[in-house]
């Protein structure tokens, strides 16, 4: 054999380990993720699962497995939500995995009534189920930790959007939510709870009864100051919201006069003075405008005959009586019951 023939074999054979070791280099470095794909790894998951996930948006899916192996990451991979992105290589979604370098979710909360109903959404944000979720939200101990009790807890609860990790557990959660309440509570929305003389939790009670009352944002601060009116003057508030909390009941669209005589501490038509703790979770506009109330002299109000979401209000039972016989007779003529 000459030397050209030699040669020939050398360059075809240092060709063929060049394709060889790129490609291999591509197996493992290159283009593994085919479109953006987000994946939920949850606590109570397998690795066989976690990979029955991934391959649908997995290239190189034999490199994806050797390279697993070596790392260990059935025995080594974190739970979390996780971003893969387009391009990323099998040597960056490996460790990902395994580093848990998971990307937080938004979790938001609002729109709640009750501890379960809170519960209930979190466990369809985060990866804890509602049980695990409730527990929390009555644990006294946990209560105490952040300086409430299993009562006043849900009090704590500032409505908003927040960033998670999708694996937060739900002691650090409710850890993290009071970091959040102290940051609502500015030294500006303490100095003006001075003119109510209302405690925090007393503002946010209030504020729940508020934002039961209406939606209406530019209505809320008047709808308060008939309240801290009526507070102050020892009225009961007789809210009817509050009818509605006792019974458990938020269907009731006609509050009769058997609904009056509930016995609930949350019955204001039965208590004078506020509730023992707020009976939803109040938006923020509800909770400024209890700090930012209106004065007035008006100690009644009645939702509109017109049905647009505002109400009459009076500063006698004569003028109240008269607004309440029209919302009435429309409720009559409108045959809601």
């Amino acid at each position: 054999m000459n030397k050209k023939t030699l040669f020939r074999i050398f360059l075809i054979g240092a060709a063929v380990g060049l394709v060889g070791g790129l490609f291999g280099w591509l197996q493992f470095y290159g283009n593994a993720v085919r479109s953006e794909h987000e994946l939920y790894v949850s606590r109570q998951a397998d690795y066989a699962s976690l990979t029955d996930s991934l391959m649908p948006v997995l290239r190189h899916r034999a490199a994806f497995r050797f390279y697993a192996k070596r790392l260990n990451l059935e025995n080594t991979f974190k739970p979390g939500h996780y971003v893969l992105q387009r391009g990323m290589s099998v040597k960056d979604v490996v460790k990902m995995l395994k580093f848990g370098m998971q990307t937080p979710v938004r979790v938001t909360i609002n729109h709640v009534r009750t501890p379960a109903q809170l519960a209930g959404k979190l466990g369809r944000q985060l990866d804890a189920d509602s049980a695990a979720w409730l527990r929390a939200l009555t644990d006294k101990e946990l209560a105490s930790d952040v300086g409430f009790d299993s009562l006043t807890l849900f009090s704590m609860f500032i409505p908003d959007t927040y960033e998670f990790y999708w694996t937060v557990k739900p002691d650090a959660f409710v850890q993290r939510m009071r970091r959040e309440y102290d940051r609502f509570w500015t030294a500006e929305r303490d100095s003006l709870r001075s003119r109510s003389k209302l405690s925090r939790l007393e503002v946010m009670t209030l504020a729940s009864i508020v934002y039961e009352e209406t939606r209406k944002n530019d209505e809320m601060p008047r709808i308060a100051g008939v309240y801290i009116n009526r507070l102050r003057k020892g009225i009961p508030l007789q809210a009817d919201p509050t009818v509605k909390y006792a019974m458990q009941d938020f269907g009731l669209r006609r509050i009769l006069y058997r609904h009056l005589k509930y016995p609930s501490p949350y019955n204001t038509y039965v208590n004078r003075g506020l509730p023992p703790s707020p009976i939803c979770m109040p938006g923020i506009p509800a909770i400024d405008a209890v700090l930012r109330f209106e004065k007035h002299d008006y100690i009644f109000f009645c939702a509109r005959p017109t049905f647009d979401g505002y109400h009459n209000f009076a500063r006698t039972l004569k003028e109240h009586s008269a607004n309440a016989r029209a919302y009435s007779a429309e409720l009559n003529k409108r045959k809601i019951k």
